[in-house]
């Protein structure tokens, strides 16, 4: 066999180990997201995988002040939530370390209260080792009355710590995106909670068979 042909097989077995690897990898989140959604969480906020941000109490300080990136927001909502809902800056620059304040503005478009709960993530995906959020609307699912409009803040800073990591050091733009989602359960508990509130409240101010009867006679 000649010593081109050895290098080509070589190469072929060691690509058949890379595959294998990232099949197993595939595999292993794949299950580890059916069975244990906490622990896929727990990952996902440990390594930043799939853009996912952290959480911190307080911003650093800008530690690298003339270091800075671009930060642009993003909004959407799924199909079946009748809210409108977007950004009210869409881009901002933050130096590393600095703590930001942005804005979304959220309007429930219906004749029912709604209640919605928003997932994020940031791109490039590498980001979200380092993006950090201190206080975010979407921590807890949002109620909004029939055509309530609100603005809900958001307030993060981007790590210094991304510059000592080579594979994220050259980031300057970096894409916070958020998804609305109707949460069903919780929006036809509380739906019906307010119609037997209603229904309640008829029933107190109805006249009673006693006194119509009093009255006729």
């Amino acid at each position: 066999m000649s010593q081109t042909s050895r290098r080509q097989g070589e190469v072929a077995r060691k690509n058949r180990r890379v595959a294998l690897v990232g099949v197993g990898i595939v595999a292993g989140m794949t299950a580890l997201t059916a069975y244990s959604p906490t622990l896929y969480s727990m990952f996902c906020r440990v390594t930043g995988y799939g853009g996912t941000t952290q959480v911190a109490k307080a911003a650093p300080g800008s530690a690298a002040a003339n270091h800075t990136v671009a930060v642009s927001f993003d909004a959407s909502v799924q199909p079946d939530l009748p809210w409108r809902f977007r950004p009210v800056q869409r881009r901002v620059t933050v130096a590393l370390g600095e703590e930001k304040l942005a804005f979304y503005e959220a309007k429930n478009m219906s004749d029912q209260p709604i209640v919605g709960q928003a997932v994020y993530n940031v791109a490039p995906d590498k980001a979200g080792l380092y993006f950090s959020k201190i206080q975010c609307f979407c921590f807890s699912e949002q109620t909004l009355e029939p055509g309530q409009d609100v603005q809900m803040p958001v307030s993060f800073f981007v790590d210094p710590a991304m510059l000592d990591d080579p594979d994220a050091s050259d980031i300057r733009d970096i894409t916070l995106s958020y998804t609305f989602y109707i949460d069903a359960a919780a929006t036809k508990k509380l739906q019906q909670q307010r119609a037997q509130a209603k229904l309640d409240e008829m029933g107190a101010h109805a006249p009673s068979v006693t006194t119509a009867k009093s009255q006729g006679g």
